[in-house]
C-alpha cells in the first residue's frame, strides 16, 4: 500500500544531508511532495535566531562549546557538514533568516524553539518578529516542549499558530492544548493509536507524527488517516511509498 499523507522533512532531509543546514533544506525542497520543513532554533550570543538542534555545537560542527556562547558570525564560520560526509565540508550553521529566504513560497515551516525554563529570554519575540517581517506568519507553526514558550509566542504575535511537542499521549491532552491555545500536536509516532487520533480530530488538532523513517511505520501512520503529517528524516523513502500509491491508482 502506498501513502498520500502530507510530508514534513525533519531538520531538512537530514537522512540525506547534515541536519539543520541549508544543504538539508535544499535536499528536502528537491522533493516536490515535501510540504513542510521542520527545524530547530536557538539564539546566538548576539541574539540572532540560528538553526541548530543541540545546545552545544560539539556533535554537528568542528568546534566545541555552547551555542549561546558564540555570535551568529562565529557559528556561520563553523563546519557543520563534515561530520556527515566530506561532500558537505564547510556547510555553515545557518540563521533562521537564511532559511526563511530559501523556503519562501516553497513550503511551510515547523519551527521548534529549543528553550525551556526561561532559557534564551526573548527568543519567542525575536522569532515572531522575523516571521512578521518576512510575511511568514500564515505558513508557519511554532512548536516547543515548553507550554510557557508557546504562551509567549502568542503574546508576541497572536496570529501565529502554536503546537506542543510530546512523546506521550496522556489523558486530557486535548484539553491541555486548548488551554494554551495550541491547535497543532507534534507527537512521537508510536504514541498514536486509532482511538486517540479520532479524539484529536474532534478537538480540531492538526497532528504531526515524528520521526517516521521506516516504511512500515509510514504505512502504519497512513493507515490511521491521510490527514496525519508524516515527519521524516528520509523523504526519499516517503516518496517511494507515495509512488507506489500513484502506480496503484493509475495502473502504471
Amino acid at each position: 500500500m502506498g501513502i498520500d499523507n502530507p510530508c514534513c522533512a525533519h531538520r531538512g532531509a537530514s537522512g540525506l544531508a547534515p541536519e539543520n543546514t541549508i544543504a538539508a533544506m535544499e535536499r528536502a525542497l528537491a522533493f516536490p511532495f515535501v510540504e513542510w520543513i521542520e527545524l530547530d532554533v536557538q539564539l546566538s550570543k548576539d541574539g540572532v535566531p540560528v538553526v541548530i538542534h543541540d545546545d552545544t555545537v560539539d556533535r554537528t560542527t568542528d568546534r566545541k562549546g555552547r551555542v549561546a556562547d558564540f555570535t551568529a558570525a562565529e557559528l556561520q564560520a563553523m563546519d557543520a557538514g563534515s561530520w556527515f560526509s566530506r561532500e558537505f565540508r564547510g556547510e555553515p550553521v545557518p540563521t533562521l533568516e537564511q532559511v526563511l529566504e530559501l523556503t519562501a513560497g516553497r513550503c511551510r515551516l515547523n519551527i521548534e524553539l529549543k528553550t525551556y525554563g526561561g532559557r534564551y529570554p526573548g527568543i519567542e519575540a525575536a522569532v515572531a518578529g522575523m516571521l512578521r517581517r518576512h510575511g511568514r506568519i500564515r505558513d508557519t507553526v511554532i512548536t516547543s516542549f515548553d507550554p510557557l514558550a508557546l504562551k509567549r509566542v502568542r503574546e508576541a504575535e497572536g496570529g501565529l499558530r502554536t503546537g506542543l511537542i510530546i512523546d506521550a499521549a496522556p489523558p486530557g491532552l486535548e484539553h491541555a492544548l486548548a488551554r494554551i491555545g495550541a491547535t497543532f500536536l507534534s507527537i512521537g509516532w508510536n504514541r498514536l493509536k486509532e482511538g486517540r487520533m479520532e479524539s484529536f480530530r474532534k478537538a480540531g488538532l492538526t497532528v504531526m507524527a515524528w520521526t517516521v523513517d521506516r516504511k512500515y511505520a509510514m504505512r502504519r501512520i497512513a493507515a490511521m488517516g491521510g490527514d496525519i503529517i508524516i515527519c521524516t528524516n528520509r523523504p526519499d523513502r516517503f516518496g517511494e511509498l507515495r509512488e507506489q500509491r500513484r502506480r496503484w491508482r493509475f495502473g502504471g
